[in-house]
């Protein structure tokens, strides 16, 4: 009788394909420590960007939040700080990502389910209610919209008499991985860009401690992209966006430090402290040779890290604590300035307040708890570490170089470049899902034949309708003259080819919706429709 062969027991690769060694030595690191690690706080910043990293500060504990009208959004929000978290984290609704007011026919169905509806001033004058601007960063995770929920946030402080040069925050504001992956757009690629411009050069002048844009690789990674794919085309969007910001005249050193990142940590413990080791060395080399900046603040990759919530299942959804815990340990591990941490109920639903304050915990833990705060980069010098480093460098540079060739990330994304490859290699690794070849505990394996229910957060059918009649009643409200001047100044202006932010701003003011703003945008440069990657 022949007997099957063993299935292996443990992994002989990472999560993305990297063949593992049994055992790492010296010989496998070939390294200059001065020209390729330094000491933490030095050039490249492989060990980290800070020279003490916890010990002077903390990461910023930054959990997602945000779901119905501005009122649940805001509870919320308070009641988190009241539970140590250190800074805001803003999601929104579909419609709003969409650049929909609640009201639109599109909206109909979507309306606080995914996040907060913020349709105008009022809303956000609402959702920032009791909450000290000057004091704590909020970061709104909003793209294609980005410059009018940046607007109104400006609009709110400037109304609170906060000097603009006192807020601080980011807006996501990345829309080359939009057209990558996660798919929420207004406008093409090009004018895409051009709204960008305009917001750099807007935080440039008025806004010093805000990043207008965090350059995110954790849709990408989502999507299905390897750990080096989400690397390369997160430093390649970078890469991009300097250059737009070099080509609308601002000295690199100008804005390069208000840029910052945001990376999934996904589940394979060792890969993903190593990319966020080799992102932090290729970006400093990026900004230092390839755009000469000269401030070290320009060479720095400060970045966010949220816990990787495709890794989370529906089946045995306890576990999914187990998980975060561990991905969050990896994030500190490699030097994260900001984490979220996801909910063990997220697979299902927006966190209960419950899940929530465990994600919290889970941060507070491993920060006073297991001691992994005490010493910065306490895995380099590790033959394994520093060797999967710069294997994923490796595999990063050669897709920037290919991207390169195609006449940069722009041109790549109107090529269907980068999404195929991430297409490709998520097809790959649910392939080796149902062979089965890779383990998900309770999904293809140790799998429980009854679940027990768990209780999930339930958006009333009531949200819609008060937000709807408040969005109506604004623009029924307001100074009809005074919102059509502003609407015609914006029309103009982006017709014009001129900065639109100012002009946004002013439209906010006046009680314009983003509906309209956005609808104005769709006039001007065009809807976007995606072409088929075949």
């Amino acid at each position: 009788m022949v007997m099957p062969a063993r299935r292996p027991t443990v992994p002989t690769e990472t999560l993305s394909t990297v063949p593992l060694k049994v055992v790492y030595r010296a010989a496998d690191v070939d390294l200059d420590y001065r020209r390729d690690l330094g000491d933490p706080g030095e050039y490249p910043f492989t060990r980290g960007i800070h020279p003490d990293m916890y010990r002077g500060r903390l990461w910023t504990m930054r959990q997602f939040a945000g779901f119905g009208t501005a009122e649940d959004a805001n509870k919320r929000f308070h009641y988190l700080l009241a539970m140590g978290q250190t800074g805001l984290s803003v999601a929104f609704d579909m419609p709003t990502l969409m650049g929909y007011d609640s009201d639109h026919p599109r909206a109909l169905g979507e309306v606080g389910r995914e996040g907060v509806a913020i349709d105008s001033l009022a809303d956000m004058e609402i959702l920032l209610d009791g909450l000290p601007l000057d004091r704590v960063t909020t970061s709104m995770t909003i793209n294609a919209p980005a410059n009018v929920l940046l607007a109104l946030y400006v609009a709110v402080a400037d109304a609170r008499g906060i000097p603009r040069d006192q807020v601080g925050g980011t807006t996501q504001t990345d829309m080359l991985k939009e057209f990558i992956a996660q798919k929420e757009w207004i406008v093409p690629p090009r004018p895409s860009m051009k709204l960008i411009q305009d917001m750099l050069v807007f935080g440039a002048r008025e806004l010093p401690k805000w990043n207008i844009i965090s350059i995110s690789g954790y849709h990408m990674r989502e999507a299905g992209a390897t750990a080096a794919q989400e690397l390369a085309f997160t430093l390649a969007d970078g890469i991009a966006y300097v250059q737009a910001g070099i080509d609308a005249g601002l000295p690199v050193d100008e804005f390069a430090h208000r840029l910052s990142f945001f990376f999934d940590c996904h589940v394979d413990f060792f890969e993903e402290i190593a990319k966020f080791r080799a992102a932090r060395r290729m970006w400093a080399r990026i900004c230092r040779g390839r755009f000469g900046a000269q401030s070290p603040r320009s060479w720095w990759l400060r970045f966010h890290t949220q816990t990787a919530g495709v890794s989370l299942t529906a089946q045995q959804p306890l576990n999914n604590i187990a998980r975060v815990a561990l991905q969050a340990l990896a994030a500190v591990l490699g030097g994260t300035q900001s984490l979220h941490t996801n909910s063990m109920d997220e697979t299902y639903a927006l966190p209960t307040q419950e899940a929530v304050t465990v994600a919290l915990r889970t941060q507070q833990i491993i920060a006073h708890e297991t001691g992994v705060a005490g010493t910065a980069d306490p895995l380099g010098g590790s033959y394994f570490v520093e060797a999967l480093t710069t294997e994923l460098e490796r595999q990063a540079w050669e897709y920037i170089r290919r991207i390169d060739d195609l006449g940069g990330m722009v041109a790549a994304v109107e090529a269907g470049f980068p999404q195929r490859e991430i297409a490709e290699a998520s097809y790959r690794y649910q392939q080796q899902l149902e062979r089965r070849e890779k383990i998900i505990v309770g999904v293809n394996e140790f799998v429980q034949p009854e679940e027990q229910p768990i209780e999930i957060l339930r958006i009333s059918p009531d949200v819609e309708r008060r937000q709807v009649e408040r969005t109506r009643r604004v623009r029924a409200e307001r100074q009809q003259r005074a919102a059509a001047e502003a609407l015609a100044r914006l029309r103009e202006t982006a017709q014009s080819g001129g900065n639109t932010m100012d002009a946004i701003v002013d439209a906010v003011k006046a009680d314009v919706t983003l509906g309209e703003i956005c609808d104005v945008f769709r006039a001007v440069y065009g809807e976007y429709r995606e072409v088929a990657i075949i």
